[in-house]
């Protein structure tokens, strides 16, 4: 059993674009959480410092690195790996911090898997509508744009896990997104009721899908 000291973990995902990177870093400067920093093979975007967004590997390291059985998680999206590494995870947690993981639908689902003694909270980020996400998408630079159709198309397939965590919120507002999200988590913690209301989640997903 972990001790009462011991920090939880929170997971952010979101289908490409629904800003689920922006929200992390909003909980790490305001609720003091730590950052697990992924590991990608992809390159970086322009705005992006290696070792503060993510760490850039190459493909022979990463493979290396789940030879050695590294990772807590991993996964493959648009042709690039991403994976989470587990001794600054565990590090963290055991010193009593709280670690965020902004990562995908298959890398969530492979931690709640193993079933780890740590409390485990997640959230599923969504935009208000296609077309919004579609803006987002385009509205990155320009390597980005080329392939907001494609991210599109994938959008309609990684909806389908929302089923598979905790909460579900519509990043309509950014503020509003993130004050929902740092509620949850204090119910959570507290063991107090929240406002979560899954009905109009379910509405919601409709609209996308429909």
């Amino acid at each position: 059993m972990p001790s009462m000291r011991e920090g939880i973990m929170v997971i952010l995902s979101s289908p490409s674009g629904a800003g689920k990177t922006t929200l992390v870093k909003l909980l790490s400067e305001r609720k003091d959480f730590i950052t697990s920093i992924s590991h990608t093979t992809r390159a970086p975007r322009s705005n992006e410092i290696d070792g503060k967004d993510y760490h850039f590997v190459n493909n022979e390291n990463f493979e290396k690195m789940i030879n050695k059985k590294e990772f807590l998680e991993y996964a493959k999206v648009f042709k690039n790996f991403y994976g989470t590494t587990k001794s600054k995870v565990f590090e963290e947690l055991n010193k009593g911090n709280n670690v965020i993981f902004d990562i995908d639908w298959q890398g969530t689902n492979q931690i709640i898997s193993q079933k780890l003694e740590n409390r485990l909270l997640t959230f599923f980020i969504l935009p208000p509508s296609r077309e919004e996400l579609f803006k987002r998408l385009s509205n990155r630079d320009m390597k980005d744009k080329l392939i907001a159709e494609e991210r599109m198309k994938q959008f309609d397939k990684d909806i389908l896990h929302w089923k598979d965590y905790d909460y579900v919120i519509i990043n309509n507002d950014l503020e509003v997104c993130y004050k929902q999200i740092s509620e949850y988590i204090d119910c959570e913690i507290s063991n107090k009721k929240s406002s979560y209301s899954l009905d109009s989640i379910k509405k919601h997903i409709k609209k996308l899908t429909s």
